[in-house]
């Protein structure tokens, strides 16, 4: 199992859950993030007090074979083309637990 983490722009949501909806992966966790990379607006004196950007951060967990589908889907629709689109991380899950039923692995995803 893989974990797909995306950085992406608030408005790129909508399209970005109908893109994963259609190749099967409707549910997802987004949570409101705030950084900056490349595209940093202005840094102060202290390099610490970068002026941080409101992003949104999706986490999906899905079958390995399934990485391929997810990946295209988050790229084709989060990509306006500008500087600061975002990220995707891919990173190898050791454990899922469903906590209902308490199903393990693969089941629990």
């Amino acid at each position: 199992m893989k974990k797909i983490e995306a950085i992406i722009r608030r408005e790129r949501l909508s399209p970005v859950r109908r893109a994963l909806g259609a190749v099967g992966y409707p549910g997802l966790t987004v949570g409101e993030v705030r950084g900056h990379g490349r595209q940093k607006k202005r840094i102060w004196a202290d390099e610490d007090l970068a002026e941080f950007l409101p992003k949104l951060k999706l986490e999906i967990v899905v079958h390995d074979a399934a990485v391929p589908a997810v990946l295209e889907a988050i790229l084709g629709s989060a990509n306006t083309g500008r500087m600061g689109d975002g990220k995707v991380f891919v990173s190898n899950v050791d454990m899922t637990v469903r906590v209902r039923t308490g199903e393990t692995g693969e089941a629990a995803v």
